[in-house]
């Protein structure tokens, strides 16, 4: 039966900024004694806001990140996404094709609303998600609470058993199961195998599978 709501996750699934972020990441770890480049940024910290990170640094780190950390590595994250992000293939197709079904969809992100909102600008995808868009620090818990796929059932006035939910990491796709909504992943360069162990019914390669996903 088709589903009354698509939730998008933001990070690799429409905007393609991980990279981007977590070379930030990286650097600044690196800054305060924890050396890593950006491919083990992205291993350890996918799917993660910077709230759920600060506890698992400090534990490696073995002392407390001064204070304002968090607020810090934020802005740096936001001045390097306005210059270096772009859109994952097919993600303004698949966008206006969910719109072009009937179907309702919104955006469910771990990344703030600061963030997202210069991702699509920079994308140009401002206009077409504008009033779309939930992070999941303004509602809640962040991800893998369900608490922002949850708000964005509510904002649509759909329930959760109606709903569809494309996510990239095992994070995601965990508070979207939690949310008790079906949850596909997308990997377009993997196997899958952390998608599916989370909970993905399927996973999918490319943004245009989920049009057959959804009919």
């Amino acid at each position: 039966m088709k589903p009354k709501l698509v939730i998008f996750d933001c990070d690799g699934v429409l905007i393609d900024s991980e990279g981007v972020a977590s070379d930030v990441v990286a650097r600044n770890l690196t800054s305060f004694g924890w050396p890593m480049d950006a491919e083990e940024s992205m291993r350890l910290f996918m799917g993660m806001n910077i709230a759920n990170m600060q506890p698992m640094i400090e534990a490696h780190l073995g002392r407390a990140l001064p204070e304002g950390w968090r607020e810090g590595l934020a802005r740096e994250i936001v001045t390097a996404l306005a210059d270096g992000v772009g859109l994952i293939p097919g993600a303004r197709e698949i966008l206006l094709r969910v719109s072009e079904m009937g179907i309702a969809w919104r955006v469910a992100s771990n990344s703030s609303d600061a963030e997202m909102a210069v991702k699509f600008k920079r994308t140009g995808l401002d206009v077409l998600v504008a009033g779309r868009t939930h992070a999941a620090a303004a509602v809640g818990r962040p991800k893998p609470a369900p608490d922002v796929y949850l708000h964005a059932a509510r904002a649509e006035g759909v329930a959760p058993a109606d709903c569809v939910v494309l996510e990239d990491s095992a994070t995601g796709v965990t508070g979207a199961v939690a949310a008790g909504m079906r949850c596909y992943g997308f990997d377009p360069h993997g196997d899958g195998a952390a998608l599916r162990a989370a909970g993905a019914v399927d996973v999918l390669r490319k943004l245009s599978d989920l049009e057959g996903v959804l009919r």
